[in-house]
């Protein structure tokens, strides 16, 4: 009976043993509503949890998530938009942080984790650590450079106040200007100086100053303050968005906030910090009096000078009137006069002696002249001098002729010379490439002949003499010689050769169907 082949699915599994469920299964939902529950039961409400800041990340929703951990352990923290608006400091990862709120599930991902309320830089106060930061912030950026600040007029004509109307530092700027300089303009921009929207309409008065300036009637000078308090009370002034616009501010402002040991950042980006309100009134204006007293001083220190160079011009003017020359001027005209006069003369005495020196010069050398004759001198040098150019013209053409003949001679060498050359440079390109060319064929030669070596040893490794001296042979059917690849291709009483690798011998095919006996 033939053996059916081997077939997996017919394999029957051994029946297994369940064994009974202990209890009924829940639904992740219900067990993750469970744990919410017996978290709400076991913690308090609120839980302060202090730990260092990791992986902290301001979402664009104004949401914060970070991480709070220690040693061994971590805890995923969220603090809502509407918490994280009231921080005054800008949390950073290593931040060493105290966290209060309350522990909740977050369903969704499967996790615990802590709802922050408030967060406390652990060592810091909240407030000393945002100061730290917007400080660095704006000291990096270069608003608390001296060279930036502006110069405060000495005379100014219009303030403008921007603090709070109730307040006690408002009567006092104004009363102190009245005080020191009574013909200055006070204006008064009503704002708060404290809470959560006094920063920005600090900022935002600034900011409308500067561009209605010129609709104010010109305003010369800022006074931005407020009487002492707090540090909370004047936290309005140590906000960013006061300092920004302090400095983009065209107009100088003085800074005068709390006393003279409160220290905010609207005095450090300010052009000057006043310690007082008051002592940002006595440093916007001089006193009247002071000014009116020098400028008394002035006229009579001007009035004497006056007196004294009026004075002194006056001596120095009846000296002049008593002067010889002043009350006699025309006897200086007469010497003048006669002076010329006596150059005068002198000059024509002197020019009249001359020329009768060199009259008696020219009659004396008179004879010599004529004796010499100088007309037939100059004759005879000039029939020379003819002659010599005409045989000087003579020459210069001889000399050209020869010099023409003797240029075309050494043309004519010149020419042969350098085809000679020409030819021999030829001659010697002509070696260099025979040369060359025999070296490149020889070396080309030699190449295929490498080449050819290594051909018919791959000829000789491939061909079916050396699978013949390995214990092979070849039959071929003796009529066609073609070769036997399969027993198929035999049939009885048929002849083939096969071949071995020292010769040949003959066979016959007896009875192909002994095959079967062996199937």
């Amino acid at each position: 009976m033939k053996r059916q082949p081997f077939n997996p699915d017919r394999i029957t599994p051994a029946a297994t043993k369940t064994s009974p469920r202990s209890s009924t299964p829940i639904s992740v939902s219900e067990l993750t509503a469970r744990i919410k529950r017996a978290i709400a039961a076991t913690l308090p409400s609120t839980i302060h949890v202090i730990g260092q800041i990791s992986n902290f990340k301001r979402h664009s929703s104004g949401h914060l998530y970070f991480t709070l951990k220690d040693d061994s352990c971590e805890l995923s923290c969220v603090m809502w938009r509407s918490d994280a608006a009231k921080l005054k400091f800008d949390p950073h990862d290593g931040l060493e942080a105290v966290a209060t709120g309350h522990i909740e599930v977050f369903e969704k991902a499967g996790r615990y984790q802590l709802y922050a309320r408030k967060l406390q830089p652990e060592g810091l106060g909240e407030l000393e650590l945002a100061f730290r930061q917007l400080y660095n912030k704006l000291s990096k950026e270069g608003l608390f450079e001296p060279a930036r600040k502006k110069a405060l007029p000495p005379f100014p004509k219009r303030i403008v106040i921007i603090t709070s109307p109730t307040g006690a530092a408002v009567g006092d700027i104004i009363r102190t200007l009245q005080r020191r300089y009574p013909c200055v303009r006070a204006l008064v921009y009503p704002v708060r100086v404290q809470g959560d929207a006094a920063s920005r309409e600090i900022a935002s008065a600034i900011t409308r100053v500067n561009a209605q300036a010129e609709q104010l009637g010109g305003v010369d000078l800022i006074i931005v303050g407020r009487g002492g308090g707090s540090t909370e009370d004047l936290w309005a002034f140590n906000e960013e968005v006061v300092a920004r616009a302090i400095f983009s501010s065209r107009v100088p402002i003085i800074s005068a906030v709390g006393h003279e040991v409160d220290i905010s950042i609207a005095d450090l980006v300010a052009d000057v910090r006043a310690a007082t309100p008051t002592a940002a009134a006595e440093l916007a204006v001089p006193v009247l009096d002071e000014i009116l007293e020098h400028i008394t001083n002035h006229e009579s220190r001007l009035v004497r000078t006056v007196r004294q160079m009026s004075t002194l011009a006056t001596s120095r003017l009846h000296g002049l009137e008593h002067r010889h020359c002043f009350r006699e001027p025309l006897n200086m005209v007469y010497q003048r006069e006669q002076i010329l006069d006596e150059l005068s003369g002198r000059q024509h005495r002197q020019l009249t002696q001359q020329l009768r020196a060199q009259r008696i010069r020219v009659e004396k050398y008179e004879p010599t002249i004529q004796r010499i004759n100088p007309h037939a001198v100059l004759r005879n040098h000039e029939n020379r001098l003819h002659d010599l150019t005409h045989r000087l013209e003579q020459t210069t053409s001889k000399l050209r002729q020869f010099q023409d003949r003797r240029l075309g001679q050494l043309t004519l060498r010149l020419r042969k010379q350098a085809l000679d050359v020409k030819l021999n440079h030829s001659n010697q390109q002509v070696s260099q490439s025979c040369a060359l060319l025999s070296a490149n064929f020889n070396r080309h030669m030699t190449t295929l002949r490498n080449r050819m070596t290594q051909q018919q040893q791959l000829l000789s490794a491939l061909s079916h003499k050396r699978v013949l001296q390995r214990g092979f042979s070849i039959s071929r059917l003796k009529k066609g010689k073609q070769i036997l690849r399969s027993v198929k291709q035999l049939q009885d009483a048929q002849r083939m050769m096969t071949e071995f690798v020292d010769g040949e011998v003959e066979s016959e095919v007896v009875n192909l169907s002994q095959l079967e006996l062996f199937e």
